[in-house]
């Protein structure tokens, strides 16, 4: 993302790209206005500190501002897939998606973790949307092919990803119909200062 970002010729010279851990931010105290994460604080193995990070880094009464996804139930196409992979996988399914991506949606928890971090000031809203892509099948490679949620399918039998894509897809078909697919995509929009 960051090479991709980088080259945008629109931004050269307005954006500095830095890769930096989110819990050891290498910016001096009280350096910023505003603290962005897009879908990233559920990856945080302590969220916490990761929050208390971006505390450290914000003037006063800065704002951080960020979002996770609701439950993987109210997200469908994601729990199509899980439920599909569960299948195919019965032993052992592939959770990443309702572990991690979904894994992180309680409002109370979040509400929690930032005031353990210091935040005083905190909203939380709940967003839902309609998510729409061209096929069923686009969807099944994205979630199957194009998230870490290949690295489960792959080190559950390597040889099956192609298997785990096909029937994600006609999973996905069954409950949505053919051509352009649409479902229910859920999140929390949260900001703290």
């Amino acid at each position: 993302m960051l090479d991709y970002s980088s080259g945008k010729p629109s931004l050269r010279g307005r954006v500095t790209w830095q890769q930096a851990d989110a819990q050891a931010l290498p910016f001096g105290d009280a350096t910023f206005d505003v603290v962005t994460c897009q879908f990233g604080v559920m990856f945080l193995p302590d969220k916490v500190k990761g929050y208390g990070e971006a505390l450290r880094v914000l003037r006063p009464r800065g704002r951080f501002l960020f979002n996770s996804w609701g439950p993987i139930s109210d997200n469908h196409f994601a729990d199509v897939v899980t439920e599909a992979l569960t299948a195919l996988f019965p032993q052992d399914p592939p959770l990443f998606m309702a572990r991690t991506p979904h894994g992180y949606h309680d409002i109370a928890r979040i509400r929690e973790e930032l005031s353990a971090a210091g935040f005083q000031d905190i909203s939380i809203e709940t967003v839902d949307f309609t998510s729409r892509a061209t096929s069923a099948r686009d969807v099944a490679i994205a979630y199957c092919q194009g998230t870490p949620l290949r690295n489960e399918i792959v080190a559950r039998d390597a040889s099956r990803l192609e298997e785990a894509t096909n029937v994600a897809e006609v999973a996905l078909a069954k409950r949505f119909g053919g051509g352009t697919i649409e479902g229910l995509i859920s999140a929390h929009v949260i900001a703290a200062t």
